[in-house]
């Protein structure tokens, strides 16, 4: 039996938990390449022009894994709660992936307004697998410990860099871009190069970072977006900068990102990535950046 998880999207959330509880259970996982021009370009092949690049790229890795698994586990994720919608796109990716591809789905639907928790989740992926209840639950708890284990690292991480004499930048994004190496590479590259600091939105207390977000939107209901801007205010005293990094088109972060940066008193920088063939421009936009962090 292998699990095939495709290494876009919501692998960057839910990796460390979907490997664990798997492990657990003694059943193989089986991911898709890191991101490559293949994978671009499938991704490109099965979209079409309205998606994200983001959403193109995940395509592409369903293409990748789609061979070398018996299932592709793809969560319909919904909701954390009424404040705590997620992105559109998360609750087609079932419907995406049935149409445009013959594969067996592996699927757990997330809807905490409709009572549908994530453990629920995860014992209904047991069960269709043969497993009985006891091991399920068993093995998702143990899964969720280790998982706050790796938190708590990347956290205590985080907050040490922040004590860094370097120039500390704030990137701003979704992991699926910050992490994925084919999109964020080059500007990681130059950052470290100039001797920055990157302090990750995403490696902080995520309860702190949702609160803290009505500084910047009272009225906000997207949860990773408000876990992205929350870390902004978090960091605020101890960074010298904000790079924001999205995907065209990504309908949430044009929004979310275009509010915060009128509100910001940091220098910030707004890259938007689109074409991957290309990073014509970037390295200039980065340095310049820097340069302005230098002389303040």
């Amino acid at each position: 039996m292998k699990i095939g998880i495709p290494k876009a999207l919501y692998y960057y959330y839910y990796s460390d938990l979907f490997n664990s509880f798997f492990k657990n259970l003694n059943i193989e996982v089986v991911t898709s390449s890191d991101t490559n021009k293949e994978i671009i370009e499938k991704g490109n092949f099965y979209s079409n022009d309205e998606m994200c690049l983001s959403l193109k790229i995940f395509l592409g890795h369903i293409y990748d894994v789609k061979d070398k698994c018996d299932y592709i586990l793809i969560p319909n994720i919904d909701n954390y709660g009424k404040k705590d919608q997620m992105c559109c796109n998360y609750l087609a990716l079932y419907d995406l992936v049935n149409n445009l591809f013959n594969v067996k789905v592996l699927t757990f639907k997330i809807d905490y307004k409709n009572k549908l928790k994530e453990i629920n989740g995860f014992i209904k992926i047991g069960k269709e697998l043969g497993i009985n209840k006891q091991d399920i639950k068993k093995a998702y708890k143990k899964a969720v410990t280790e998982v706050n284990k790796i938190k708590k690292k990347k956290i205590y991480k985080n907050n040490q860099k922040l004590r860094s004499n370097n120039k500390k930048v704030l990137l701003v994004g979704h992991p699926y871009n910050m992490y994925d190496e084919y999109i964020s590479k080059d500007i990681i590259s130059i950052l470290e190069k100039n001797n920055c600091e990157i302090i990750y939105c995403d490696q902080f207390e995520t309860e702190v970072t949702n609160e803290l977000s009505e500084y910047l939107s009272k009225d906000l209901y997207w949860k990773y977006s408000k876990e992205n801007i929350g870390s902004i205010i978090l960091s605020n005293n101890d960074v010298d900068g904000v790079i924001f990094l999205s995907t065209f088109p990504c309908g949430l972060d044009s929004l979310v990102n275009e509010l915060v940066m009128r509100k910001i008193d940091k220098p910030y920088l707004n890259l938007i990535i689109d074409d991957l063939d290309s990073n014509t421009g970037l390295e200039t936009r980065l340095e310049s950046f820097i340069d302005i962090l230098e002389q303040n």
